[in-house]
């Protein structure tokens, strides 16, 4: 190590910025090189000791490192070969800590121009986009790591399923894609990300392919599935998950209802009709009300009635369950709030070159979203026995009521709420 020493005691000069402070990244940068080429020096002549062989020059390898640019110089043998495989990897150019760091940075919708510029800022010169674009490739193990584990360890009782579309090319055209994803609850209360795909465009034939998936994977004791009303995405999932309860998410059932209205206010009144149905603490006002509101609807707006009236069964799927558990059954927010992060890093690129980086930038994401979810329970485990408690009711223990004290508690509970919305407006 006396070239070590030799370099450290040089050190007198240290790199300094032009207001005369000291340049760590620089001085750190200098010695890293130092160091690890005073290690190879000392390994190979190891090799030569006793004259066994000698040493025959250097051949000089540039690495990219997180401190910045260093030169390794690798020693050369007369006979045979050496080569540090401990310190750097046979045709490797960038380091494996500055491999990560741009995974990273990729996987959280950083643009690789932008990742070019944070690297030039640490010294790194020669981080070109086509190099970023490669160092993400590295995310591909992870998200086949993520779509091909087995899904049969627990039950799958919930499953939240969503597309999303995106700008990519093919065939020399700029195209919008669909990206379909499912998350599912276990029956320890456990978010997971089951799967997501790339499709052409969302039709029943997609989605059957897409749920055949997860279900061959061991997606099992599936009891309700939530989505939106897509008529190919209905199909499959009664063809796919036989025996499970369909869920229409109420709050895309409330933007259809409110579709069908014409002007702002009355929309506006379509929807608080409806709002406070799926705010019911009990399955029997709940039905109540909704019978109510679509009788109200039909007065104002005979057309979001025929939708709502004709969405009962569906849209009222989640009173079967734990009433513990309607908040997050009867909506498909968990799938909004996922797709919105995929909007937000897709929305750095714009338009996808093809499929491979859609898939790697999306599959990326939903690992991070796995590993966040890792963390926390979506729903506690003594509320997920419930679920499996034969012996438990379908809602909280209420007086018995006549259907039709049960209807004017339901008109004055909407009617009420109508109330309090136009006051808070007014004011």
């Amino acid at each position: 190590m006396e070239s070590l020493a030799e370099s450290m005691s040089a050190q007198a000069a240290m790199p300094r910025f032009e207001d005369g402070s000291i340049n760590l990244r620089e001085l750190i940068r200098t010695l890293a090189e130092d160091v690890v080429n005073a290690i190879m020096d000392a390994e190979a002549d190891q090799l030569c000791a006793g004259g066994a062989n000698s040493r025959n020059g250097y051949r000089e390898r540039n690495l990219v490192t997180c401190v910045g640019d260093i030169t390794l110089r690798i020693p050369k043998l007369r006979s045979g070969s050496f080569f540090p495989e401990d310190i750097v990897e046979r045709y490797q150019r960038v380091d494996r800590a500055v491999v990560a760091a741009v995974a990273e940075m990729y996987a959280t919708g950083t643009s690789t121009r932008k990742v070019q510029r944070v690297a030039e800022k640490l010294g790194i010169s020669k981080l070109s986009k086509d190099q970023v674009s490669a160092i993400a490739k590295n995310l591909d193990a992870d998200v086949a790591e993520l779509l091909g584990r087995d899904l049969g360890e627990s039950r799958t009782p919930y499953l939240w399923l969503d597309a999303t579309y995106v700008k990519r090319r093919r065939g020399g055209r700029v195209c919008s894609t669909a990206v379909v994803t499912a998350i599912g609850c276990d029956e320890g209360g456990w978010r997971r990300v089951l799967g997501l795909s790339v499709v052409d465009t969302e039709s029943y034939d997609s989605w059957l392919g897409f749920l055949r998936s997860i279900k061959d994977r061991g997606a099992r004791g599936v009891q309700l599935v939530t989505s939106d009303a897509h008529k190919g995405l209905v199909r499959a999932i009664e063809e796919v998950f036989q025996g499970a309860s369909w869920q229409r998410c109420v709050v895309h059932l409330m933007r259809d209802c409110m579709r069908e209205a014409g002007s702002r206010q009355l929309k506006r009144r379509v929807g608080r009709m409806l709002s406070p149905v799926f705010r019911a603490k009990d399955a029997a006002t709940a039905q109540a009300m909704y019978h109510v509101a679509c009788d109200m609807l039909r007065d104002c707006c005979p057309k979001a009635a025929v939708v709502a009236g004709e969405a009962e069964p569906d849209a009222l799927a989640y009173l079967g369950f734990p009433p513990s558990h309607w908040k997050r059954l009867r909506t498909n927010n968990v799938q909004e709030r996922a797709n919105r992060e995929i909007k937000r890093r897709s929305r750095v690129v714009q338009v996808f070159p093809s499929e491979e980086s859609l898939e790697r930038l999306v599959g990326a994401a939903m690992c991070e979203q796995d590993e966040i979810w890792s963390e926390s329970r979506y729903f506690a485990l003594d509320k997920m026995q419930e679920l499996y408690d034969e012996g438990r009711a379908a809602s909280p223990s209420a007086p018995e009521k006549s259907a039709a004290e049960l209807m004017e508690e339901a008109r004055k509970m909407i009617l009420a709420s109508l109330e309090l919305a136009e006051r808070v407006e007014a004011a």
